[in-house]
């Protein structure tokens, strides 16, 4: 009985120590295998940390490379903008040099009937070269110009000069813009550099880059606002000194222009910042320019040119005679500002419009900005700056400076009036400006 009873209990001991020997290699299995993927999981995870981070330093380095502005390439870009406008002008001036009509200080060198004629005056205005001359330079140019009787006899007769008949011509008409771009026709003094027709590429481009490249609301607000300031100040220096424009009514075309420009601009960069994601909102921001320059710009000539409707403008035959001196027709003065005012949105496209549309349209030039995101800025600013300096003079181009209206159409008082010939005028011209 013992000796079954210490068999039975051998037996057990020994079944229990293989259990515990195998639930013991069991857990060291388990232990093991959990070590081990925890160690796996955590070089995982460490790996995963790791690529997010270089994910997000990557994202972050391309994000501050397409938001920041390469200043070098930009005034790089600026300088060439510049320049070729400068060129273009000089192609003008050249290719016209020897056409040029007997000079008349009152009178125009191109045909103002005709788009080539009209184009190529604006485009001398706007030379950025007529900013090199020095004070000095233009008054010895203004000099000539008042003293051209004598010059036209004297020059010519002297062979020494070497100077034909056009040459002394064409110089007068040279003398005369140099003089024009710089000194106030009324007054004689000198406009400062940034407020001249001819400063407008150099001074006021630079805003209206600014203003296509802004991606932000603060800062679209901020450019349309030094924007619509340069505007106003190139209005006052060079304002008709003998009209009854008033600086009253200076201050509230500049408080509407600034107003209207600053409401449409936040108004539009709202809804674009509601309704699209971020990406989609930076490329829509360049597009918010061109409304809020279209009304700023026609509501500020609406207010300047407003008194002309109440005064009237004078009605003049095909010759250029007035039909009825003394007298102003204000239908025609409604008419005439009317049609400049909607003019003023056209004049903007060049400008606001058409770098965008080309940067977004053409292949080359998308597909370059989204190989290198850091060219946009420097490619905005070349374009923006020859839009400028030669969409400009186009766009005026169009609209003739003299407009006409038929008989029917004006007051009473103009109506059966004949001329020299004795027939009755069937229609009149006036000045409706630019």
């Amino acid at each position: 009985m013992s000796v079954r009873f210490a068999s039975k209990v051998t037996a057990l001991v020994k079944n229990s120590c293989c259990k515990q020997t195998t639930n013991f290699r069991y857990r060291s299995a388990t232990t093991t295998t959990a070590d081990t993927a925890g160690k796996v999981s955590a070089k995982a995870t460490t790996t995963a940390t790791a690529e997010a981070v270089a994910a997000k330093k990557s994202t972050s380095n391309t994000s501050s490379s397409q938001s920041s502005v390469p200043l070098l390439n930009t005034a790089i870009a600026a300088t060439l903008g510049i320049a070729t406008v400068a060129v273009s002008a000089t192609i003008v001036e050249s290719t016209t040099a020897a056409d040029v009509p007997p000079f008349d200080p009152s009178g125009d060198r191109f045909d103002q009937s005709s788009f080539k004629g009209r184009f190529c005056k604006m485009m001398l205005a706007c030379d950025p070269r007529l900013l090199t001359y020095t004070e000095d330079e233009t008054r010895r140019a203004k000099e000539m110009v008042d003293d051209y009787k004598n010059l036209i006899q004297s020059v010519p007769a002297d062979a020494s000069t070497g100077m034909s008949d056009t040459d002394i011509h064409h110089a007068l008409w040279e003398a005369l813009r140099i003089s024009s771009a710089s000194l106030h026709p009324d007054t004689g003094d000198t406009i400062p550099q940034p407020f001249r027709m001819s400063g407008y590429v150099p001074f006021n481009g630079p805003f209206c880059v600014a203003m296509v490249a802004s991606t932000s609301t603060p800062a679209l607000l901020f450019w349309s606002w030094l924007n619509q300031s340069q505007n106003a100040l190139v209005n006052y220096y060079n304002r008709n000194a003998s009209s009854e424009m008033t600086n009253e009514t200076l201050l509230k075309s500049y408080s509407a222009a600034v107003f209207s420009a600053l409401s449409v601009a936040f108004g539009l960069a709202t809804v674009i910042q509601k309704k699209f994601d971020a990406q989609k909102a930076k490329q829509l921001m360049r597009w918010v320019a061109f409304p809020s320059a279209v009304v700023a710009s026609s509501l500020n000539c609406y207010i300047v040119r407003s008194p002309e409707i109440t005064s009237g403008v004078p009605l003049v035959n095909a010759n250029g005679e007035d039909v009825a001196p003394g007298k102003t027709s204000k239908i025609a003065a409604t008419n005439g500002v009317n049609s400049t005012t909607a003019s003023r949105a056209l004049l903007q496209a060049p400008v606001y419009f058409l770098p965008p549309l080309l940067m977004g349209s053409i292949p080359l030039l998308k597909n370059a900005i989204m190989r290198n995101p850091a060219i946009s800025v420097p490619m905005t600013t070349y374009l923006v700056l020859v839009s400028f300096g030669l969409g400009l003079p186009a766009t005026v181009a169009i609209f003739p400076q003299m407009a006409e209206i038929d008989v029917k159409d004006v007051e009473e008082e103009f109506c059966g009036l004949t001329g020299k010939d004795g027939l009755p005028y069937q229609k009149y011209y006036y000045n409706k400006g630019l």
